[in-house]
Parts: structure tokens; C-alpha cells; sequence
């Protein structure tokens, strides 16, 4: 069973930044002073559990009126099932109960489908961060 809930505790917010060293820092090659940044202070994390176990983490950060979805990783063993949809959907929901009106994100180019399928549109030139090339995605709550 796979269940999505705001990682509060400090163990969840642990279980957090474990996903994304594993994903962004191990896997992807992200520089770990590049993968942490002063919004994971506070930005709403969320973590994702499939049958318990940590699969996926994502976060939003509120930049006025709008929402920032970011640091979304799946680990491998998990991708595929649906953890990276739920992560998104209970971010967007997390976002409208702010009374935030969009959610804004910076996609990997090669996650632009996955993100167009959740109802995301790409705009912008491709740009590179942390030396991976990315699009600007928006989609209105």
C-alpha cells in the first residue's frame, strides 16, 4: 500500500534527506552542497511510503501567491508505481490548502512527460542546474 504523508518528525524529515542523497547526490551525481538548500528549513516535505518503507520525497516551498514543487525523487525500486504521482497530487493539494493559486517547478528534460501527464506545461529555453538540463513547468491549482 502505498500512502503519502507531511514528514514532520525528525525521523521522517531523516527518511527524507536519505531519499535524496540517494537519488540526487549517489545516483545523479549532485554536488551535496548544491542538493541542500536554505528552503529545506522551511518548505513542506512530504514523504512517500510504500507498505512503510521510505520509497520517494518531494517538497513544496511558498514563494508568495505560488508554490514551488522540487526535490522530487523516486527511489529506484519505486518508480513506476505510482510514488511519484502521489508525492505530486499531495504536494498540489498541501499548495491549494495554502490558498496558493499555481505550482511552478524545475524539471529534469528527461521527467518533462511525467510532469505533462500530471497536467504540467513546459515553458522557457532548457537550462542547466546542478549540470543537468532542465525546463521551467507550471500548472494552475
Amino acid at each position: 500500500m502505498l500512502t503519502v504523508t507531511l514528514a514532520e518528525s525528525f525521523q521522517d524529515r531523516a527518511r527524507v534527506f536519505v531519499i535524496r542523497g540517494a537519488v540526487f547526490v549517489a545516483e545523479q551525481q549532485v554536488p551535496i552542497e548544491e542538493e541542500w538548500d536554505r528552503h529545506d528549513l522551511d518548505a513542506d516535505h512530504f514523504l512517500a511510503l510504500a507498505d512503510g518503507a521510505p520509497v520517494g520525497t518531494g517538497r513544496l516551498v511558498v514563494a508568495g501567491a505560488e508554490g514551488i514543487l522540487g526535490r522530487l525523487a523516486v527511489l529506484p525500486k519505486a518508480r513506476g508505481t505510482g510514488a511519484g504521482a502521489a508525492l505530486v497530487r499531495a504536494i498540489e493539494r498541501r499548495g491549494a490548502e495554502r490558498g496558493l493559486r499555481a505550482v511552478e517547478l524545475h524539471a529534469q528534460t528527461h521527467a518533462i512527460g511525467f510532469y505533462e501527464r500530471l497536467g504540467y506545461t513546459a515553458y522557457g529555453a532548457e537550462f542547466l542546474d546542478a549540470g543537468i538540463p532542465h525546463r521551467h513547468m507550471r500548472r494552475d491549482l
